[in-house]
Formats: C-alpha cells, structure tokens, sequence
C-alpha cells in the first residue's frame, strides 16, 4: 500500500481565480441554508399563535428586538435573492444562458431584481415597517 502523502491533491479554491458567477452560486447555496435555518424561527412563531395571546405576546417581544429584526431583514434579502438565483437555475436547467455573456448579463439582471424586490418590500409592506421599528 502507498503512503498516503504520495497521493495527488485536489484543487482547493486557492487555486481557481475567483468569477463572479462563482460568488453568485456560493451566494445562492449560503442563502439557502440561511432560509432554512430561518425555518425554525417560522415555526415558533407558528407555535405561539397556536398556543395564545400570552405566548404570541411574548413570540412579538422576542422578535420585535433589534438582533431579530436583523436576522428577519437578512432572511428577507434571502428569500428574495434565492428566489430570483433558482429561477436563473431553472433557466440554465432548460438549456438556456450558459455563454460566458449570458451569464454575467443574468447574474446582474437576478442581482438587480432581488436587491428591487427586497427595497419594494421594506417600502411599500408592513414588513419594512416591523423591521423599521415603526408600529
């Protein structure tokens, strides 16, 4: 058997140049983790309406806080850029915009879209307000 130092290495990111496209799809997977992560807190918000007023009231206190709304207005951002990066996916699934151009040109047009889409929804939502702070 061969000593195992022998044995040739497999590239690590400190060899590849980094692209834009790779950031993108390293953005798209981390947001997707984050979403599901996220889930949990979606469940115990569902669990304090479930279980009444004085557990929901304390469900609002907890995620009226200032982490939470962070972590709420990062989960926004989330759910809007992984929304727009699986439809991309979904477009290269079908064989389309796999050019070097193409894909640039759709990596800012998914990037513009998610960062309106988020804008639009802490403007014109009560969601921007709850995460302004604002009653």
């Amino acid at each position: 058997m061969s000593d195992s130092s022998e044995r040739p290495l497999s590239p690590h990111l400190s060899v590849y140049r980094m692209m834009y496209t790779m950031v993108l799809s390293g953005l798209h997977r981390m947001s997707g983790l984050y979403l599901s992560a996220c889930a949990f807190l979606f469940a115990g918000w569902m669990l304090a309406v479930a279980l009444g007023p004085a557990a929901y009231g304390g469900a609002v206190r907890f995620f009226s806080s200032l982490p939470m709304r962070i972590v709420l207005a990062l989960a926004l951002a989330a759910f809007w850029y992984h929304l727009f990066a699986g439809i991309r996916h979904l477009a290269w699934d079908a064989g389309y915009g796999f050019e070097k151009r193409d894909a640039r040109r759709s990596g800012r047009i998914m990037f513009a879209c998610a960062f309106l889409a988020f804008a639009v929804t802490l403007v014109l939502t009560p969601a921007g307000r709850f995460l302004a702070g604002m009653p």
